[in-house]
């Protein structure tokens, strides 16, 4: 019985994740940037049996001893993966908190600059892609280190110098003065005052995701 029917819903909301089925082992397994970060591990009759999740191996250490449901992870690194029962007691708002986590772990595993290859976001949190000038007149941000169209030539962006070269940022979302005076500064010309705002709103929620 698996009482945490959200969960793939849950997962798959989540920026870049991708999941497949290993018919080997019947797991159905959850990827951020190709690597496993959760799976749910299926019986013979399909039926989920155990959450596998990747955790700190010191908050791994205190769940186990807090909840009877959570063990150390079913054909895992035991001392990085948890394993939690599909129809246990586990609260839903934990179980969230832990997948969260889970999916942090794993993406923080890689470079900076792979993370926003992977996030597919700029350092300002500019889904590039979704871009009229992407692969025209631009390369997009992460391509070519922010020297995008709208800079001075042959320099990069003056978000992208400060968050990334100066204070070797993911993103801004590592910085306490969001949204900065070089963000006003840096702006569309043909964005209207709301429409500037409202980007800037936008950019911000993608990054609080991180």
């Amino acid at each position: 019985m698996m009482r945490y029917a959200w969960l793939d819903a849950y997962l798959l909301n989540k920026r870049s994740v991708t999941k497949d089925f290993q018919p080997v082992w019947n797991w159905v397994r959850y990827h951020i940037g190709g690597k496993m970060f959760a799976a749910l591990c299926l019986d013979r009759q399909n039926q989920p049996y155990y959450i596998n999740l990747k955790v700190d191996p010191a908050e791994g250490d205190f769940l186990q001893d807090q909840y009877e449901d959570i063990i150390p992870g079913y054909y895992s690194d035991k001392r990085n993966w948890i394993s939690v029962k599909p129809d246990g007691a586990v609260p839903d708002e934990l179980l969230k908190d832990l997948l969260d986590k889970a999916y942090l772990l794993m993406l923080r595993g890689f470079s900076k600059k792979r993370q926003r290859e992977i996030l597919k976001l700029s350092c300002c949190g500019t889904e590039c892609a979704a871009c009229g000038f992407y692969q025209k007149e631009c390369a997009g941000c992460n391509e070519c280190q922010g020297r995008v169209f709208h800079a001075p030539k042959g320099k990069a962006c003056p978000i992208y110098t400060c968050s990334v070269q100066k204070h070797r940022y993911v993103t801004c979302a590592g910085c306490e003065q969001l949204p900065c005076a070089i963000w006003q500064a840096t702006r569309d010309p043909q964005l209207s005052e709301e429409e500037f705002e409202e980007s800037i709103h936008s950019r911000m929620q993608k990054l609080k995701e991180f």
